[in-house]
């Protein structure tokens, strides 16, 4: 057991992130992990990723790798963590249940803590009486001051016992919070900190890791704040120095419900990756939901940043208590203006795993699948915004001309006047030697549009269908270049060739 706090060894802020492995990560994990970090980036502290697996009937053994795998994908990287080490570890709760039990026997000792005999189904029925009169529910302890042959007289005696915190009447319920100010907390109970299994509740662990890991600052949601009393004691008992504490706003859906993975599939942490959102604009959108924009010389509002940027203005007293909106809407906005600054180059990369995954284009793409890929990139760049949304315009460019299917929806769209418009395109483009989108459009032009006196908009929408197959396409006069004559006007044929 630590006499210091490890704290007082630097004057660098510690924050740390500590999710619990218990099935796919939430995205909270990842909002209290952006708000941990730049707080630590900023005052060149240091970041430390905590496993809490003490809840061993929850624990699921492919959640810790998720973790490691999303927070990465997202570049909240961590100094100090299971999987790099660091001069505290080790940073799984589970290997750490030798130094929990010496603070255990010194708040039995010091009379702050006693055993609790009760077995699971006597709680189980003394909560519903007290439920049933109205009572405020906490455990009775009938177990305090008594020895185990004196309880084991007793009912309800289970013959492992638990640790129980003994709260004093004038416990105090209020504290500072870097965010909040004074908060106010109901009285605590009678909090379980070590059970029958020998593992420590989070109540316990979280002080007495906080404390051996130097954390100086514990950023958290605000569903925290009642259990709050209840650490402030533990570390008071202790005569260890508390860290400040920091009450984030929950994240929450449009009807203010709190998000949860049951029932929102945008809570799993996995699903941004999944859908084709880029890490830049997941974590600038968490970064939005509780902290306002920073302005720009002309006072605007700057909505895209990056985790360096956010660090550098990043100040406790503008985050927003107010838990903020997850609006989905805002973050497909978001991802589209990141996508639309991507490098061409980047943004080809990125799309090349979604396309391998619906098939449009191979596992060992050639160098001429691979140049065409660039070339399509470009003209789709700011006609997405998932990158998801990439393989339906891609597609046409990397299927045999013969199998171009035409969507039903792009062959109801066409006119009587379709058999003439493809006559007349086909007439028109194929003498043309220079065949650049820029002579296309040009002769096109000519040929439908002043020659036909059809108005610009609907003058191509027959080539348009025959080239890509759909009523929506990347433009038509460059994706006729990226394609080649000879594509071109087969697929021009093919269209016209199906037309009464």
């Amino acid at each position: 057991m630590s006499d210091s706090s490890a704290a007082s060894e630097t004057t660098a802020p510690r924050l740390r992130v500590a999710p619990s492995p218990t099935g796919d990560p939430h995205v909270g994990t990842a909002y209290m992990a952006l708000f941990n970090l730049a707080y630590a980036r900023q005052q060149g502290g240091s970041f430390v990723l905590r496993i809490e697996d003490t809840d061993r009937a929850r624990f699921n053994a492919t959640s810790e790798q998720q973790l490691y795998d999303t927070l990465g994908w997202l570049g909240l990287t961590w100094d100090e963590g299971p999987d790099v080490g660091g001069p505290y570890a080790p940073y799984r709760q589970s290997e750490r249940l030798e130094t929990y039990r010496p603070y255990v026997d010194k708040l039995i000792e010091d009379g702050h803590a006693y055993h609790c005999w009760c077995s699971s189904e006597r709680l189980a029925a003394m909560r519903e009486k007290q439920q049933k009169l109205k009572l405020p529910t906490g455990y009775d302890r009938m177990c305090v001051g008594k020895t185990k042959e004196e309880r084991a007289q007793l009912e309800g005696f289970n013959d492992t016992p638990v640790v129980r915190m003994l709260v004093p009447d004038d416990a105090p319920t209020t504290f500072e919070d870097v965010i909040r100010g004074t908060v106010s907390a109901p009285v605590p109970d009678d909090q379980v900190i070590l059970k029958g299994d020998g593992f420590p509740t989070y109540h316990l662990a979280v002080v007495v890791d906080d404390h051996e890991m130097g954390i100086t600052h514990v950023v958290r949601g605000e569903e925290w704040i009642s259990s709050t009393p209840k650490h402030v004691l533990l570390y008071q008992w202790l005569g260890l120095e508390p860290p400040k504490f920091a009450h984030m706003p929950l994240l929450r859906n449009q009807n203010k419900s709190k998000i949860s993975k049951r029932k929102n599939p945008e809570a799993r942490l996995t699903w941004f990756e999944e859908q084709g959102y880029l890490p830049e604009a997941v974590v600038n959108f968490l970064g939005l939901l509780a902290y306002p924009p920073a302005k720009g010389e002309s006072g605007e509002d700057v909505e895209k940043f990056t985790v360096e940027e956010f660090s550098r203005v990043f100040a406790w007293d503008k985050v927003n208590t107010v838990g903020p909106i997850f609006d989905l809407k805002k973050l497909d906005w978001l991802n589209g203006a990141w996508i639309r600054g991507l490098q061409l180059d980047d943004l080809a990369a990125r799309l090349l795993p979604f396309l391998q995954a619906d098939r449009v284009l191979a596992q060992d793409p050639s160098p001429g699948e691979l140049a065409r890929l660039r070339s399509v990139t470009e003209q789709i760049q700011t006609r997405i915004n998932l990158l998801t949304e990439a393989s339906a315009l891609v597609a046409p460019f990397y299927v045999a001309d013969a199998d171009l299917e035409i969507a039903e929806d792009a062959r109801k769209g066409l006119k009587d006047t379709a058999g003439e418009v493809l006559d007349t395109a086909l007439a028109a483009l194929t003498p043309l030697d220079q065949w650049h989108a820029a002579e296309i459009e040009r002769v096109l032009r000519e040929a439908i549009v002043d020659g036909m006196d059809i108005k610009p908009r609907l003058a191509f929408g027959p080539l348009r269908t025959a080239v890509s197959g759909q009523k929506v396409s990347p433009p038509l006069f460059e994706s006729m270049e990226i394609l080649g004559k000879d594509s071109s006007l087969t697929r021009l044929r093919n269209l016209r060739a199906s037309l009464a």
